[in-house]
This record gives structure tokens, sequence and C-alpha cells, in this order.
């Protein structure tokens, strides 16, 4: 079990070089078998799986506490409070064995593909979760609200120098609710990938398959982003990582496991009843939303996030309380519609 799949975490990297397929998306692969090992038992022989198995390891990575996110009392929440595995990441797992399996079948690992026989389906679940679905008005403003009043603060009380994360984490938000990027295109980001063209401060996005993409980048988020670059990598740089824009306390380029623990530090700045859990692809819908709602181009929107097909956006467009009600409120056949 254990060589197999460091062959075929190998061969998924591997994969990278070429272009067929993205970094980010290899390390997940990558890591899911990993899983599949720890929770299988690296010492067993891959070809004695059956689909019962196979069943119980999915079983297990259901139950197995995600570490990114944090989850009160319910039944969503594991041991220790911390959240469980979603039903996009038990579905994603599922993938991940998958293409493993049809791997080993080619690669003469296994005469039989176990998946065939897996009786477990992950839960599947209507809409969007609310942590993905797009905030309002109101509790967008309220987390860049934060977002900048925590980048303009100062470090807090008796924190370490070398600790002071503060504009870091302002800027984390800003730049997720202001241009909606991948967690994996933000922790990649470089220094050097800002620049001004026309007196405008740019952001060079190096996306999915080798795309780049130049947004512009709003007033408020320049601010704050000087001011990091200035004053809050000095004190988190230790030569570990110089190119990387956004480093963790000890020096090192911040993992995307982190970005939700900056963002629920950022919440926590917010008012309660303008407060509401979001992920990082939660603010990417936001953004989407937001900029949709406002009548801005399709197409620009489109390149804002780096989608290549127009039609994707149909998937990051969510419904915004009052916005049916004001569309017909000012109908373009009738003019102006008094309430009532």
């Amino acid at each position: 079990m254990a060589e197999a799949v460091d062959r075929y975490a190998e061969m998924v990297r591997a994969k990278c070089s070429t272009g067929a397929l993205a970094p980010a998306s290899a390390e997940l692969y990558a890591r899911d078998v990993v899983t599949f090992a720890e929770l299988a038992g690296a010492d067993r022989v891959l070809d004695d799986l059956t689909g019962g198995d196979v069943d119980e390891v999915l079983l297990a990575f259901a139950r197995k506490p995600d570490g990114r996110r944090r989850a009160g009392p319910g039944p969503g929440a594991g041991p220790g409070g911390g959240a469980l595995q979603s039903a996009s990441s038990q579905a994603r797992f599922r993938r991940s064995l998958s293409a493993f399996f049809k791997y080993a079948v080619v690669a003469g690992w296994v005469q039989l593909d176990p998946m065939v026989a897996v009786t477990v389906r992950p839960k599947h679940r209507g809409g969007l979760r609310a942590e993905r679905r797009a905030l309002t008005v109101e509790q967008a403003e309220g987390l860049l609200g934060a977002a900048r009043e925590m980048a303009d603060a100062g470090p807090a009380p008796r924190r370490r120098v070398d600790q002071r994360t503060e504009l870091r984490d302002g800027l984390i938000v800003l730049l997720l609710a202001a241009v909606g990027p991948r967690v994996s295109e933000l922790t990649r980001a470089n220094a050097e990938d800002f620049f001004v063209n026309g007196g405008m401060r740019y952001w060079r996005i190096f996306g999915k398959g080798g795309r780049t993409r130049d947004v512009p980048l709003p007033r408020p988020v320049v601010e704050v982003l000087d001011a990091y670059v200035a004053e809050g990598r000095v004190l988190l740089d230790r030569g570990v990582e110089s190119r990387a824009l956004l480093l963790s306390w000890r020096g090192r380029r911040l993992a995307r496991g982190d970005v939700q623990a900056v963002i629920d530090r950022v919440l926590e700045g917010v008012e309660p009843g303008r407060r509401r859990s979001v992920t990082p692809h939660g603010l990417r819908h936001t953004t989407a939303t937001h900029l949709l709602a406002a009548a801005t181009d399709m197409d620009a929107v489109r390149r804002v996030l780096g989608h290549s097909d127009l039609s994707t956006l149909g998937r990051y467009r969510d419904e915004l309380p009052g916005e049916l009600e004001a569309a017909m409120r000012v109908h373009p056949l009738l003019g102006p519609v008094e309430r009532g």
C-alpha cells in the first residue's frame, strides 16, 4: 500500500510539469491518497482491498475532523469541537480514490477495481452551504470594516514583534473580498507580482492552467497593501521565503489551510448583527455576486475571477435579499413602480 501510494503521488506531481494538472490539484490528489493509506493501513496489500474495505475508509474519512475549520456544538462538530468533513470534501476524497484505483488497474497493481463494489455515498445537500454563499452587503461591509480596523489598529498588546500579523490578516480579507482570488492564487502571490501602470496598482495573478491575469486593486486595498509591505512583512521576513507576499510568523509562505483561521479572527471584530461565518470560497462568491449585482460587465467579472468560460459565472452568482423587488420596482417596460 505505502509503496503504491508513494509512486502514485510522484506520478500526480509529475503531471504539473506537463501542464496536465495544476499544482494545487496535484497536491490535493496526493494528500488524499496519503490519507487513504493512513486510514486503510499502510502495511496492507493493495490488491487485497475489497469494496467493503474502501467503504470503511470512506466512513472513517467522513468522521475525521477537518483541521481547517472550527464548528460550534451540534451534528457538524467532531471531537474537540472541530468541524467534520463536509459533503463536498467527502465527494472529492471519493473522486481521488476512484482516480487512484483506475491508475492502479492500468499499472497492474490490482486485478479488480474495488470502487465498483463501494456502497457508501457522500451526503448531498441542495444549494450552497451558508458559509459558501455570498455575504449580503451589510455582512460584507462589516467584514471589510473589521479588516481595515485591524490593519489600522496596530499590533496587539503583549504580542511579540515577530508575531504581529494584524496588517497581514487585514490584507488577506481585503484581497479575498475585493478581488475574489482562489486560495491557491492568494498564497502563491509574491511581492513582485504587484505593480503600477498608469497610476493604478495591479496584481498579476497566476491562475489555473498556467494562465495569468492583471487585476486592478481598489484604493483601500492598496493602502493596506503598502502598509503591510513597508511594515508588517518586514517584521515577519526572515529570508526563508523572501519572495512570498504573505508570510507566517515563522517567516515561511502562508499555507492554504491557514487562510480560514485568518478570516475567523477578523470575523471576531464584526458586530454580531452583521457577522456570518464564511469560507475563502464564499468570499469569491461574494465578489462575483456584488460585481454582477452592480451591473458590472459580465466579461469583466469573468476576467477578475480568472474563469475561462463565461458560463462558469452562473455558479458564483448567488441571490441577494431584496434584489428581485428592486428590479421590479424599476421595470424597463413600465418605468418606476410605486410600492404597494
